[in-house]
């Protein structure tokens, strides 16, 4: 005869055949309207209107943080500077769409701008900077201190003023990009207002 306690176990052990062969369905569901909310990955990878474009240009660029000689650049002041053309630059967002591409450009190397604002380095071991590109839109692509001056990437990083031989209008009067990134887009950063320089804690 099955006693009380061994009943009770051949009870649960059926119940949790059950449970896993038919699994209990959750009655929560997402509404359309929350799944739809998801935001574009990048500002940067979609097309720019005129209401957009007239509320963040900005026509100077603020070189700022942990330097020693702050700048405040425009475009006629990166015309004065070392001025690269590029041949060809494409656009690539996260999923990996080309939103632009061909595209010709003259720029300066961002490089040059730091070294002309001059990081504050107190001695040749003191390297743990990050430098910020900030869009007046509030987006921001960051890159490490030795990215840009002990990698390849340093020189293809660029202040861009002029694409297909005019000057950037509707995009702000200066663009960042950074050409030997796999996907260029999420390092686009289009109205370009400031480069701010931050010592790593």
């Amino acid at each position: 005869m099955i006693n009380k306690s061994a009943l009770i176990a051949l009870l649960f052990a059926g119940f949790l055949i059950y449970s896993c062969n038919y699994p209990v369905k959750s009655e929560s569901k997402i509404k359309p309207k929350e799944a739809s909310t998801d935001m574009p990955e990048n500002v940067n990878d979609h097309p720019v209107t005129k209401e957009d474009s007239a509320k963040w240009v900005s026509t100077t660029l603020t070189v700022m943080g942990d330097v020693q000689f702050p700048l405040s650049l425009t475009v006629d002041s990166l015309k004065k500077m070392s001025v690269i053309g590029l041949d060809s630059f494409n656009v690539v967002c996260q999923s990996g769409a080309v939103t632009s591409g061909n595209i010709r450009s003259r720029g300066v190397l961002l490089k040059e701008i730091l070294e002309k604002a001059l990081i504050r380095q107190t001695n040749h071991q003191d390297r743990n900077f990050y430098i910020v590109a900030r869009a007046s839109d509030g987006y921001k692509a960051t890159f490490s201190w030795a990215e840009l001056f002990n990698n390849p990437t340093g020189e293809n990083v660029y202040v861009i003023f002029e694409e297909n031989g005019q000057p950037i209008i509707n995009k702000g009067a200066m663009i960042l990009n950074c050409t030997n990134d796999i996907k260029t887009g999420p390092r686009h950063v289009i109205w370009l207002k400031s480069i701010e320089v931050k010592r790593v804690d």
